[in-house]
């Protein structure tokens, strides 16, 4: 594809003129200018300078199997099925969810380059801008129904902070039920989706996206506080090693939670708890409930001390907000 070429040739941020490209890839300068016009309509910021050429601020690297596939343990790799890598899909997990319909597709996974149309919690829309994030699914089969997924999306949370550990990311937090936060702004998140019987064999497709390399002009439609790790760290983390440690841990946590359920997680979760200890207010479809958040019971639910009495809460339309917070920021 000559727009792969033409994005590796630029990757490294520095101008190059549209003969230079041409004679790359073996093209006319015209054909370099319509290339560039699809970058543009790809969502690639590409920046054009008089009399210098092109460049992509920054630089850009795309997505490697082998350096996602170099972070993968042997015990990993026995437990990963397929890993699809594609350059643009509506929503990873909706391409997942539908090869889940059709079969099973239990260990498949899929990473984007973007999303046209991701989403978080509640149907928020997820900013997916091309080459700058994470965007990725798995799918794992579980025998039981939902009845044996609770607590899932908090140790994907778990995974998901343990990657970024390992990739140099400091001082992550969770939020309950699906955040990733750094200094109280959203980093990641989890996105759980169920395909088949709801009593008996079900397949989940675990979404997670990480914001690596997020830019303002990217952001505009964010609604809430947000982080990106290469704004956070002394030194840029390459995405595709983060996605593969990213991979790493999700398949070794989902492996254990089929065998030992949310209780193998629930200390490693509470001990990162962003909100432990703090007033907040839990807002549902009908109320809202504001309480002492007093961390999470055996399956996950949200614990809150309300006038002296533990409740307990979970389910799916739930967001939670610190109390001293104007309008819920969940997603």
């Amino acid at each position: 594809m000559s727009e792969l070429q033409l994005i590796a040739l630029l990757g490294d941020g520095k101008f190059h003129s549209g003969a230079e490209l041409g004679r790359s890839l073996g093209i006319s300068r015209a054909a370099i200018w319509k290339q560039i016009n699809k970058l543009t309509e790809m969502g690639v910021d590409v920046e054009a300078g008089k009399g210098r050429g092109y460049r992509i601020p920054g630089g850009i690297c795309l997505l490697d199997r082998s350096e996602i596939l170099q972070q993968l343990s042997p015990e990993s790799s026995g437990l990963l099925s397929t890993l699809s890598i594609e350059q643009s899909v509506s929503s990873t997990n909706v391409l997942l969810r539908q090869c889940a319909e059709k079969q099973n597709a239990s260990g498949n996974v899929i990473i984007a380059e973007q999303q046209t149309a991701g989403r978080g919690r509640r149907g928020r829309k997820w900013v997916s801008p091309y080459g700058r994030n994470i965007y990725l699914s798995l799918c794992w089969g579980f025998e039981g129904g939902v009845a044996v997924i609770d607590g899932l999306s908090l140790a994907g949370g778990v995974a998901v902070r343990r990657a970024l550990r390992r990739c140099g990311v400091r001082k992550v937090r969770l939020k309950w039920p699906n955040d990733v936060l750094w200094q109280d702004k959203k980093l990641a998140g989890i996105l759980l989706e169920i395909v088949g019987d709801p009593a008996g064999y079900c397949q989940v497709i675990i979404g997670i996206g990480i914001n690596v390399d997020m830019r303002e002009q990217e952001a505009t439609e964010v609604d809430q506080a947000w982080a990106s790790i290469n704004r956070i760290v002394e030194e840029p983390v390459a995405r595709s090693a983060l996605a593969g440690c990213v991979l790493d841990e999700l398949l070794q946590v989902v492996s254990e939670f089929e065998r030992e359920g949310f209780s193998a997680y629930r200390r490693e979760w509470m001990k990162y708890d962003a909100y432990a200890d703090k007033e907040v207010t839990l807002k549902t479809v009908t109320q809202e409930t504001r309480g002492v958040a007093r961390g999470i019971s055996k399956t996950g639910a949200i614990r809150l001390e309300v006038d002296g009495a533990i409740n307990t809460f979970s389910g799916g339309e739930i967001s939670m907000r610190e109390a001293s917070q104007g309008q819920s920021h969940d997603s």
